[in-house]
C-alpha cells in the first residue's frame, strides 16, 4: 500500500509539474501580461474637442468665481500671503488629451495596439503607416527619452529608464531559469520512477520548489516594474490618466497558476520517498566473555 501511494503521489506530482511547464510557456510566448484600455478616454477627448471648437461654446474660468473675492490673510511679518492659482477646470482635461493614448497590450517581448478597439489607430496600421507590435528592449538606448527637456529631469528619466530595464531583464532571465529547472527536475523525475529511485524523485521535488523560487521571483519584478512605470517622473508623460482602465490579463494569470502547481509538485515529489519504509537492520548478538 505505501509503494502505491509513493507512485500515485510522484505521478501526481510530475502530471502537475508538466502542467505548470505547459502554463509558464504560454504565458511566455503570449502578450497579454498588461492592457489597458482606453477608449472611454478617447472618447471623452472627442467630445471635449467638438465643444471648444463649436463657436456657441463659452469658456468661463475659475478665477472669476466667486465674484466676492475674500480679502487676502496676512502672513508672518503682517505681509500677505501669495494667492492660491486655481487650475481651469479645463486644464487637467486638455493636459490629458495633448498626449495620445492607445488601447495597447503588453508581454515580454512585444507590445501591441489591442485589435478592434481604436478604429483611427486601426486605419493607419492598415495603410502600413503604423506597426501592430513593437519589440520590448532589453537594452538601453537614449532615443526613447524626450528631447528639449531641462538637464536635472533628463537626468532623473536617464535613471528611471536604467532601472525600469533592470526589472525587464530580471523578469525575463528569472522565468527562463525556472522553466529550465522544471524541465530538468521533471526529466529527473521521470527516470526515478522508471528506475524506482527514491533519491532522483526527492531531487525533482527539490528541483520543482527551486523553480518556483525563480517564478516568484520573475513575477514580483514584473508587478514591481508595472508598478513603477505607472509612478515615473514626470507624472504627465509617464502617469495613466484615471479613465483609462488597465490591468493584469490572462497570460500574468497563466504565470500565477504555473507557479502553484510547481510548488504543489515539489510537495508531493519530497513528500514520496519518505513514505517508502527502510528495511531493517538485523543487529547481530553480542559475545560474551568466554561464549560463542
Amino acid at each position: 500500500e505505501k509503494m502505491a501511494a509513493m507512485k500515485i503521489l510522484t505521478s501526481s506530482g510530475l502530471f502537475l509539474a508538466f502542467c505548470a511547464l505547459g502554463l509558464l510557456t504560454m504565458a511566455i510566448c503570449t502578450d497579454y501580461w498588461y492592457e489597458t484600455d482606453a477608449r472611454r478616454h478617447r472618447e471623452r477627448c472627442k467630445n471635449y474637442a467638438n465643444k471648444r471648437s463649436d463657436p456657441g461654446y463659452i469658456y468661463i474660468s475659475n478665477h472669476n468665481l466667486p465674484l466676492r473675492m475674500p480679502p487676502p490673510r496676512e502672513g508672518p511679518g503682517g505681509l500677505p500671503r501669495a494667492k492660491r492659482t486655481l487650475p481651469a477646470p479645463g486644464s487637467a482635461i486638455e493636459s490629458h488629451c495633448s498626449r495620445q493614448f492607445n488601447s495597447t497590450i503588453s508581454g515580454l517581448w512585444r507590445k501591441c495596439h489591442r485589435q478592434g478597439f481604436d478604429q483611427e489607430t486601426e486605419e493607419l496600421i492598415s495603410k502600413g503607416i503604423l506597426q501592430r507590435c513593437t519589440s520590448v528592449k532589453y537594452h538601453y538606448t537614449s532615443s526613447t527619452l524626450p528631447r528639449n527637456l531641462p538637464i536635472n529631469i533628463t537626468k532623473t528619466i536617464r535613471q528611471d529608464e536604467w532601472h525600469a530595464l533592470h526589472l525587464r531583464r530580471m523578469t525575463a532571465g528569472f522565468i527562463g531559469m525556472a522553466v529550465s529547472i522544471i524541465l530538468f527536475g521533471w526529466i529527473i523525475g521521470v527516470l526515478g520512477c522508471c528506475k524506482q529511485h527514491d533519491l532522483m524523485q526527492y531531487v525533482a521535488g527539490l528541483l520543482f520548489l527551486m523553480g518556483g523560487t525563480c517564478c516568484i521571483i520573475s513575477l514580483c519584478t514584473c508587478v514591481a516594474g508595472i508598478n513603477f512605470d505607472l509612478s515615473r517622473y514626470p507624472r504627465h508623460m509617464y502617469g495613466l490618466p484615471e479613465d483609462i482602465s488597465h490591468g493584469y490579463g490572462w497570460s500574468m494569470f497563466c504565470a500565477w497558476g504555473g507557479l502553484g502547481l510547481t510548488l504543489l509538485a515539489g510537495f508531493l515529489c519530497t513528500l514520496a520517498p519518505s513514505l517508502n519504509t527502510p528495511h531493517t537492520m538485523v543487529q547481530k548478538p553480542r559475545q560474551e566473555n568466554g561464549t560463542v
